[in-house]
């Protein structure tokens, strides 16, 4: 076997295309303890974005202009490059390339818009994010209390589970095999040990992200993201609501949220606060909490009164992997033919195609710009020790709350969002 990927997501699938792409004579194994998409990459929200877990800033202070920008310029081809993947290998996942819109629904939430569109210009680039008054942000988006917004182009809407299925399915076209049901019970170099035997191969790919916690301790944490799902809504609301060319959507709030239009007209709508469970359990039962639910319905009407009558259909949710230092990294060994990728913290819809991109280069022997991309090789510190790192992502997730509540009330930026950035040095 030439290369056994550990994980049939977005990242594995995506190093398992571009492998065959490369060089259709390698054989290719994906083994997957569940199913294709299992993961984040079947119950995510829909965006393929052009996001990194770090701001621009962070990724100029950190590796200088020039490396941050090429990232970022990276990240914007990754869309055309999924764009590409999708019309090529004909996978019906709604793609739509709307942009996103991010709403300010309060004066602290208006100065961190202004000053982000004020940091994207200084780092450079094609400057491409930009700032929407109230009015140009009604039109866009019906939400209430609109004072303005950043928008960009760079994010399509997607359905997650048939992107992620298309894709498994390409893989197997160019001659990979996915096998499912497989539970990865170690890995090392040149070998993999599965509940069904022991594959050797001569390069191994560690694609697991929040399930990394089972080969690599402390490299990441999983946190719960949850979603909610409205009945197909009629025209009438989507003369208010907007959203007309499947723009997605979010706010400036600490506490992530995230939307978008589907293409049966549905409201999908998505954010963090549930809890972190300690020692980075993931387990079936986490993936619903009813109470987290009940909020996101709460916001979404709040954000829409106009769905007061309608009725919520479905709700799901996962984890997703977050680094010490918030910075997803790809990393491969020539040494040892051991690779792996991940650190997305939620924006690993387009980041995965660019790290799959990247490993199949690094494994083939490629010489490409990608593998001089200040992520490759880029290893992030580890989390504390339990229940250290309980208290310290704990302690993120109430104050990124408590912060919102504060702005809100009070109308402007207040010491608990400085703190918030020290904690998580984001």
């Amino acid at each position: 076997m030439d290369v056994c990927v550990v994980g049939a997501g977005y990242t594995g699938l995506w190093t398992a295309y571009h492998l065959l792409e490369r060089d259709p004579a390698l054989s290719v194994l994906v083994v997957e303890a569940e199913r294709v998409g299992f993961g984040a990459s079947g119950r995510n929200g829909g965006w393929c974005s052009t996001l990194l877990p770090q701001s621009a800033a962070a990724l100029t202070a950190e590796h200088g202009p020039a490396a941050a920008r090429a990232l970022r310029a990276a990240m914007r081809g990754t869309l055309d490059e999924v764009e590409r993947f999708v019309r090529a290998e004909d996978v019906d996942c709604h793609f739509a390339r709307g942009g996103t819109v991010v709403v300010a629904r309060n004066p602290a939430q208006l100065a961190r818009a202004t000053a982000e569109v004020a940091a994207d210009e200084r780092a450079g680039g094609p400057e491409r994010l930009r700032l929407l008054d109230a009015q140009r942000t009604r039109e866009v988006v019906g939400v209430t209390r609109a004072l303005g917004a950043t928008y960009t182009p760079d994010c399509a809407r997607v359905h997650p589970l048939r992107l992620v299925r298309g894709l498994a399915r390409a893989v197997e076209r160019r001659g990979g095999r996915v096998v499912e049901g497989t539970r990865a019970l170690g890995l090392r170099p040149r070998r993999v040990d599965t509940d069904r035997g022991r594959v050797r191969a001569r390069h191994v790919v560690r694609a697991t992200e929040a399930w990394t916690e089972r080969f690599s301790r402390r490299e990441v944490v999983p946190v719960y993201s949850l979603v909610v799902a409205t009945e197909p809504l009629p025209a009438a609301f989507w003369a208010h609501a907007g959203l007309a060319r499947a723009e997605t959507f979010s706010d400036h709030r600490h506490v992530v949220v995230y939307g978008q239009r589907t293409a049966d007209d549905r409201l999908v709508f998505g954010g963090r606060g549930a809890p972190y469970h300690l020692g980075s359990a993931v387990r079936p039962e986490f993936d619903r909490e009813e109470r987290v639910f009940r909020a996101l319905r709460e916001t979404v009407r709040d954000m829409f009164p106009l769905l007061a009558g309608a009725r919520f259909t479905h709700a799901w949710g996962g984890p997703l992997g977050i680094a010490r230092d918030w910075h997803a990294a790809v990393r491969y060994d020539p040494a040892t033919g051991l690779g792996s990728a991940g650190g997305y913290v939620g924006d690993g819809v387009g980041a995965s195609n660019l790290a799959g991109r990247t490993l199949a280069d690094a494994i083939t022997g490629t010489d490409s710009e990608l593998l001089r991309l200040p992520w490759f090789g880029h290893v992030p510190p580890r989390w504390e020790p339990e229940p250290l790192r309980w208290a310290a992502v704990t302690a993120g997730l109430r104050l990124a709350g408590a912060a919102d509540t504060a702005e809100s009330v009070l109308g402007r930026r207040t010491p608990l969002s400085g703190l918030l950035g020290r904690l998580t040095g984001h």
